[in-house]
């Protein structure tokens, strides 16, 4: 009977086992470029797509086939459960940021493929490739001839940034600083990437922070990235 019994277990158990987790191929976290990502999602039919930007982002233009889930939601935990565990996980967002941090707690969470997109929407759309629009109206901003003439005369230094741009909330007191400091001498003109798309693209800006420094309609310097104000002033020599 005891035999009987412990046989029953055995089996229970390892039926639960094989129930709970019955993927056999190999862990995957990893960050790939667009050409990489766009070629993997399409030898993975069965891939689950998820931007994880926010709604209005998500409407303003997204892949084909992907599901907005914000990772800045307070259910974010709960929305991603709904997703097949032993399935392919493909993320993006804007610049890759966000994206990033989404696969670091997918893989927490015991998802066992993730692919995220370097650069995001930023690199994608600067490669060219296609975009589903969603309901929200689009935003099609300045376009490069509208800011050839608001940097035409004298020191202006353009500020691309974002709202959920970390970097660029962290530079931005220093950015604002600056400008009251040598508002005789500059202008800040601060353009926001999500509300002024088509110039980013004609531009083909990858990544924000991105900043530019124009004299008298010449570009005379560029930066992408944070930069901390002494390195901004001796790379300009404002």
């Amino acid at each position: 009977m005891k035999r009987i019994l412990s046989v029953i277990l055995l089996c229970s158990f390892t039926t639960l086992f094989a129930c709970k987790d019955d993927y056999k191929g190999p862990l995957v976290n990893t960050t790939l470029p667009v050409e990489e990502y766009e070629k993997k999602m399409a030898e993975l039919p069965d891939e689950q797509l998820v931007d994880v930007r926010t709604t209005e982002e998500f409407n303003a233009g997204h892949l084909k086939d992907a599901r907005n889930i914000n990772i800045e939601a307070k259910d974010f935990n709960e929305q991603i459960a709904s997703l097949k565990k032993t399935r392919p996980v493909f993320v993006y967002c804007k610049s890759g940021g966000r994206s990033s941090r989404a696969a670091d707690k997918l893989k927490e969470l015991g998802f066992k493929q993730v692919y995220n997109m370097d650069g995001g929407m930023m690199k994608w759309q600067t490669a060219g490739k296609p975009v589903e629009v969603g309901s929200a109206p689009t935003t099609e901003g300045m376009s490069e001839e509208d800011l050839k003439k608001q940097v035409a005369k004298g020191y202006v230094l353009v500020d691309y940034n974002a709202k959920w741009c970390g970097p660029c909330k962290k530079m931005n007191p220093i950015l604002e600083g600056l400008a009251e400091k040598k508002k005789d001498k500059m202008i800040l003109l601060k353009i926001d990437a999500d509300e002024n798309p088509i110039l980013l693209t004609q531009k083909k800006i990858e990544g924000i922070p991105y900043l530019e420094l124009y004299k008298d309609g010449q570009l005379v310097w560029k930066h992408e990235g944070y930069i901390e104000e002494a390195q901004l002033l001796t790379e300009t020599q404002l």
